[in-house]
């Protein structure tokens, strides 16, 4: 029975990936490396996309070493440039014909003030604005590889924060960098919500992930001791943060991106290989999800909003 601690490798065993084309953003380091990994071992054609060209061709030779995998290629993605998400969607779409599944992995958390491209708020901007619209430009190759699946990495940090329609860069209000983080957060699982919508009838599942605490990553990079302190304090569990391995971290994801029952069932916030359910505890609580973050209301008005800050409408008509 898969669960809280069950890891990636588990989560796929016996299973043959090889009819799949995934793509990871963020596949570097951490969970998208060791999603990207995990995927490749069995099977899966792969593109890990990242910052710098190199680097990510370096990445991909070596899991195709360490996985014997050969069908793994690198694209160079910058979430917090809209012009490089424009680019590497156009990349992808020129040398790939179809994407059965994108997993939005890459993100940044708690950082000090910074801007993107653009002059969004960067957590905003790297984990949903970027995501938004390199999901959106690959929308014809997700519908040529239908059944197919978007997985966008989200946390119960959604609980800190709703998104702030009123000043989500920051313009008017004091910076609060775990505020940002809540608020970027509860975006994937809103942008999980819309893209369902859109999608859905036309063979797109989408759904929201949280993988836990897992120290082995750069995502804490910028985190302090009394960081880590105030995320325990927030946990509200009798086993204090509980941190899972990487392996653990990255299960939730591929069982979102392989197990059957979500080949067309989505809109969904999924946690430790099961479907969350709400909580509203004052408290962060442990396990499940804020209801704002599931708001219909809420995640159309934050898809028209996203569509104004990128400077670019979605709409996709099904086939006749």
């Amino acid at each position: 029975m898969i669960g809280r601690h069950t890891t990636a490798d588990e989560v796929l065993e016996g299973l043959d990936l090889s009819g799949m084309r995934v793509l990871v953003t963020g596949a570097a380091v951490g969970l998208g490396r060791e999603t990207a990994r995990a995927l490749a071992m069995r099977g899966a054609a792969l593109t890990v996309a990242g910052r710098g060209a190199e680097r990510m061709q370096s990445i991909a030779t070596e899991l195709a070493a360490s996985t014997g995998n050969a069908r793994i290629d690198a694209l160079d993605l910058d979430l917090a440039s809209l012009d490089s998400v424009r680019s590497a969607a156009a990349r992808y779409l020129d040398t790939h014909g179809q994407l059965s599944t994108l997993i939005n992995n890459a993100g940044v958390m708690a950082c000090p003030l910074e801007r993107s491209v653009e002059g969004h708020e960067m957590q905003f901007a790297a984990c949903h604005l970027g995501h938004f619209l390199f999901t959106c430009l690959l929308v014809p190759a997700l519908l040529d590889g239908a059944p197919a699946r978007v997985v966008n990495l989200s946390s119960a940090g959604h609980k800190l924060s709703p998104v702030v329609f009123e000043d989500i860069d920051y313009l008017q209000r004091p910076y609060d960098k775990w505020q940002a983080y809540g608020q970027a957060k509860t975006a994937n699982i809103l942008f999980s919500v819309a893209l369902q919508r859109r999608l859905g009838a036309m063979g797109v599942s989408a759904n929201a992930v949280h993988p836990g605490a897992i120290r082995e990553t750069e995502l804490g990079r910028h985190l302090r001791p009394e960081d880590y302190r105030l995320l325990a304090e927030r946990s509200n569990s009798d086993r204090g943060f509980d941190f899972k391995s990487l392996g653990a971290g990255a299960a939730t994801t591929v069982w979102a991106a392989t197990a059957p029952q979500f080949a067309s069932r989505g809109g969904l916030y999924l946690e430790d290989c099961s479907i969350g359910v709400p909580n509203e505890d004052p408290v962060a609580g442990e396990g499940g999800y804020r209801p704002w973050a599931v708001d219909i209301e809420s995640a159309e008005r934050l898809w028209r909003v996203s569509e104004e800050m990128v400077g670019e409408g979605f709409a996709w008509v099904p086939d006749a």
